[in-house]
């Protein structure tokens, strides 16, 4: 059961990364309209508490060394999109680019570790 409840996890986990991954485009808005900003926040805030939920669980039932590896990913990208979020709270678009790129890399990274395991 255990191992089934990981696997589920494993697919969030892509289905968010995915998702994530998609919204590149989306960072790049020439108005400065209220409700983009906070619907863009707003979805990337979900979609990090997923991730989280998700990642809590794999990096607990893996074995030590794609645990310490997943750790140290996990906290890489949560660093990430807490910047995106400050980055978005300050309507910065080049700066939210950045801190997306940043975020987008260590997630492919997150899905390249967990693709062997599950």
């Amino acid at each position: 059961m255990e191992n089934q409840e990981a696997k589920g996890c494993v697919f969030r986990i892509q289905k968010c990364a995915f998702d994530l991954l998609s919204m590149e485009d989306d960072l790049i808005n020439e108005e400065d309209d209220d409700i983009w900003w906070e619907l863009i926040r707003r979805e990337i805030c979900l979609k990090s508490t997923f991730l989280y939920c998700d990642l809590n669980r794999v990096i607990s039932s893996s074995a030590d060394e794609l645990k310490r590896t997943l750790t140290d990913l996990a906290n890489s990208l949560f660093q990430y999109l807490e910047e995106l979020d400050d980055a978005i709270k300050s309507r910065s678009i080049s700066l939210a680019q950045i801190c997306y790129s940043d975020a987008a890399l260590v997630l492919q990274e997150i899905m390249a570790a967990l693709i062997p395991g599950y």
